[in-house]
């Protein structure tokens, strides 16, 4: 292996990877992906569909999951710096609810996968950023759910910097929280 160093986090089936960077004078270059290496770190998901987003400072997007038809995700920042955020909505799961934040920019290069029945989210910290993530499952507009970010019951601890103006989409302003959920769809 030794290409990939995968890092476990406190939330079962959450995992920080780190891929090897090879650099010189030129650049570098990297392997964001390899299927052989990241099953043989025991993230064998097979990927169906690639998203890549741009989003300026102060964007939070989330936190978004599907709702029957749930996707692992594998994400990174290809240029920027955001804070990306998993909260564990698996049944029966004993850190139901809990959640882990990971910051992910261009010059760590960390990636961060996130297992199916998490719902995701990422704040924008620099002026701008891209993002990148592979699911497992194909997107379906009819069939997402989520749940508001700055729900108490969760109790994200975002680093929001003093000042900086938070922009939200209009759904992401207006989803319910964790207690909504679990009477929902538990």
């Amino acid at each position: 292996m030794g290409k990939i160093k995968v890092t476990t986090c406190e939330i079962e089936g959450l995992y920080e990877i780190e891929p090897t960077v090879f650099g010189d004078a030129r650049g570098y270059f990297m392997e964001t992906y390899n299927y052989n290496d990241f099953k043989e770190a025991g993230i064998g998901q097979q990927f169906v569909q690639d998203n890549q987003s741009a989003s300026k400072k102060g964007v939070l997007r989330g936190l978004h999951f599907q709702i029957h038809y749930p996707q692992d995700k594998l994400v990174r920042v290809i240029r920027g710096e955001v804070y990306d955020v998993a909260v564990d909505l698996r049944r029966g799961s004993k850190t139901y609810g809990k959640w882990h934040g990971v910051l992910l920019s261009e010059e760590n290069k960390k990636q961060f996968f996130i297992p199916k029945d998490f719902a995701h989210g990422f704040l924008v910290l620099s002026d701008y950023a891209e993002f990148a993530y592979k699911c497992t499952d194909f997107y379906h507009p009819n069939d997402e759910g989520g749940l508001i970010y700055n729900d108490p019951a969760i109790a994200i601890d975002w680093p929001i910097p003093d000042g900086m103006e938070l922009l939200l989409a209009d759904k992401d302003q207006h989803w319910g929280g964790l207690e909504e959920f679990t009477r929902t769809y538990r």
